[in-house]
């Protein structure tokens, strides 16, 4: 069922009956827990044994079963294993299950889904090995495999074929494309850059670095340098960010029409 057609869920009550009773926590060993998770419901997976003294705390051991040791995970484990039992004093812990019932009929509406608290904790038990030769020898191998290098030298009886990534990034082959189509920039000589850009400034008065970059085909650094001898760099609009040459450097048609229209007062005040 989608989430925009899933019916809103209604409140669950929580079964309290069993909130009296007194559970266990128990922590095993990771390869137990392996054995235990492909073991078959049907099956005994250990025996625990309690045994108590007068005067002395519990003894708790747990001995696996047949069955569990002979599942296949890919290491042997020792069988027999001591409980370590203490008890939970300055914690309020409990155990809750969830429980959502099903019908084989299509015309019975299902149950709704419940809620239970199983037990308050008040013993937590860590499972140890008892450290017996089954369990030496388990630690030796989870050594050996964990000391065994990922990456191997390995000869070669034939030629091994590398091959480039057929695909690339599209940015990538278009700049690979633009820097193969230019070329490598080399400095001309500065005279020559300078009459690159006396004409360019002739048919415009502003330009930006690309575009001078385009017009004169140098390196960047090497043409700021030229740039700062014979042009100012605008820092406000309306032509912000862009070049245009000294005074003392510019030569326009409007400023020659004006020198000729001067020059032509003058002559006929005379």
């Amino acid at each position: 069922m989608s989430k925009e057609t899933e019916a809103p869920r209604a409140d669950k009550e929580l079964d309290l009956s069993n909130a009296g009773r007194g559970v266990w926590l128990v922590k095993v060993p990771k390869y137990i827990a392996n054995k235990w998770e492909k073991a078959p419901s049907n099956i005994e997976v250990g025996k625990l044994k309690i045994s108590k003294q007068v005067g002395q705390k519990a003894q708790v051991s747990l001995t696996l079963s047949d069955a569990v040791i002979s599942i296949d995970t890919g290491e042997d484990i020792p069988r027999e294993h001591k409980l370590d039992v203490s008890v939970v004093t300055k914690q309020t812990l409990g155990v809750f299950s969830h429980s959502v019932p099903t019908t084989s009929r299509e015309d019975a509406a299902p149950e709704g889904e419940k809620l239970f608290m199983e037990g308050r904790i008040v013993q937590r038990l860590e499972c140890r090995p008892l450290g017996d030769n089954a369990y030496m020898k388990m630690k030796l191998e989870s050594i050996r495999k964990a000391s065994q290098p990922t990456r191997q030298v390995k000869s070669l009886e034939k030629i091994v074929h590398n091959f480039k990534p057929v695909s690339d990034h599209k940015h990538n082959i278009e700049d690979k494309e633009r820097k193969k189509a230019e070329g490598k920039k080399s400095r001309d000589d500065k005279n020559a850059v300078l009459d690159m850009l006396f004409n360019a400034f002739e048919k415009h008065q502003y330009y930006n670095i690309k575009d001078l970059v385009k017009i004169t085909r140098q390196p960047i650094s090497y043409l700021k340098e030229i740039l700062k001898e014979v042009c100012d760099y605008n820092m406000k609009n309306p032509h912000k960010n862009m070049w245009e040459l000294k005074k003392e450097y510019r030569h326009y048609k409007d400023d020659e029409k004006k020198e000729e229209n001067k020059g032509m007062s003058d002559s006929d005040s005379d």
